[in-house]
C-alpha cells in the first residue's frame, strides 16, 4: 500500500502532471494512486524525487 494519492493531494499536484514527469500514462499513475498497482522500487524513488519527499513518506507503515 502506498500514500501517493495522499501526498499528491497535500501538495496540490495533479496525477496527470506526475504522469508527464514520470513518462508514464495517466492510467498507470492513477493505478498507483488508487493502490490497484504498486510501482517498482525504482519508480517509487523517482516519484519521491519528483515530489520532493522521502520515499518512506510514500509508504504506509
Amino acid at each position: 500500500m502506498n500514500r501517493i494519492k495522499e501526498v499528491l493531494e497535500k501538495k496540490g499536484i495533479k496525477q496527470i502532471w506526475l504522469a508527464e514527469k514520470l513518462g508514464k500514462s495517466y492510467n498507470m499513475v492513477n493505478a498507483y494512486a488508487q493502490n490497484r498497482q504498486q510501482p517498482r522500487i525504482e519508480i517509487l524513488y523517482k516519484i519521491a524525487e519528483i515530489l520532493n519527499v522521502n520515499a518512506k513518506d510514500l509508504l504506509i507503515d
